[in-house]
């Protein structure tokens, strides 16, 4: 079993490897938000654990069934952006806090944190200078389902 993930994020060969780890992560609206008087932006989200997906499993004692039905993992975890002084959105309207979002990257643009979602949503994280924090919360639990991408021809 592999540990949970720490990470810090300053620039953006950081965040590559943030948006790696946070690729399929799902994200309900109503446990993400903006603190503007801490210029924060935070977020729980329910992260595929992408590190555990190709590791060998039990062969024996009583979780090699369980591993056959259910062979992966998610965790809730934590991701927090300090510096962020204005938060623009394309595509997601945050009055629907029911809505789930699946996160697919993490980039910048401009000095920006661009947050990408599946159907082409996009929240922007303006600030002249951020960091992220990222931080699983928690006991990863089993899932059958692995987030797939069709290959484009």
């Amino acid at each position: 079993m592999s540990k949970p993930i720490r990470l810090r994020a300053e620039d953006e060969d950081d965040l590559r490897v943030v948006s790696a780890c946070l690729q399929d992560a799902i994200v309900p609206i109503g446990e993400m938000g903006y603190v503007p008087g801490d210029k924060r932006f935070v977020l729980v989200v329910n992260r595929f654990r992408w590190e555990t997906a190709d590791a060998p499993r039990a062969d024996d004692g009583p979780t090699a069934e369980d591993d056959d039905l259910f062979p992966y993992e998610r965790v809730h975890c934590g991701v927090r952006f300090d510096g962020v002084e204005r938060v623009r959105t394309r595509g997601i309207d945050l009055r629907d806090r029911r809505q789930i979002l699946e996160l697919l990257s993490l980039g910048t643009e401009d000095g920006d944190v661009l947050l990408h979602f599946a159907g082409g949503g996009c929240i922007r994280l303006c600030g002249p200078s951020w960091t992220c924090l990222v931080e699983d919360l928690g006991e990863p639990w089993p899932t059958a389902s692995r987030p797939c991408h069709p290959v484009e021809e």
